[in-house]
């Protein structure tokens, strides 16, 4: 949409814009209060500063609505089933859905990432494993602006 278009909305537009990069309603509207942003680097950290002063309800309210990992419908059936599990230990033991940015990793390495990234975050504790949490928010929120402002219109 790019960077300029993206500052003209209008506000209710930018917050939903920004809520479907973070499901953060107090970051979203923070990020939509504090357009226009000069260029791509303050609007990234404009998004790293709001997701470090992010509450613990903001951030579960953020991981509710983050969506599970999922398979293609071809997947083999096994590869479902395991990951179904990992998420349901993850969830059993830390109470919320498991989060990870996985944009250095091809489409390919992404189950492989996600069920290895589970196996190594279980052994985590409940502070350690929220801090990592959170750091995969913003990971995933700065993410997901890049792709907003910066994707071809004509898809």
């Amino acid at each position: 949409m790019g960077l300029a278009h993206f500052n003209s909305l209008p506000f209710a537009a930018a917050e939903a814009a920004f809520l479907e990069c973070c499901g953060s309603l107090r970051w979203a509207h923070r990020m939509a209060a504090h357009r226009p942003y000069p260029d791509l680097g303050a609007l990234l950290a404009a998004s790293d500063e709001a997701g470090y002063d992010l509450a613990p309800g903001d951030i579960a309210e953020a991981l509710a609505a983050e969506p599970a990992t999922c398979l293609h419908h071809d997947a083999p059936r096994a590869a479902h089933l395991a990951l179904r599990a990992a998420h349901a230990a993850y969830e059993s033991r830390f109470g919320h859905a498991f989060v990870i940015c996985l944009d250095s990793y091809a489409p390919s390495q992404h189950v492989d990432q996600v069920l290895a990234g589970i196996r190594v975050r279980l052994a985590h504790e409940v502070d350690e494993e929220r801090a990592v949490t959170a750091e995969e928010l913003r990971r995933l929120a700065r993410s997901r602006i890049v792709e907003l402002v910066t994707a071809d219109p004509g898809r």
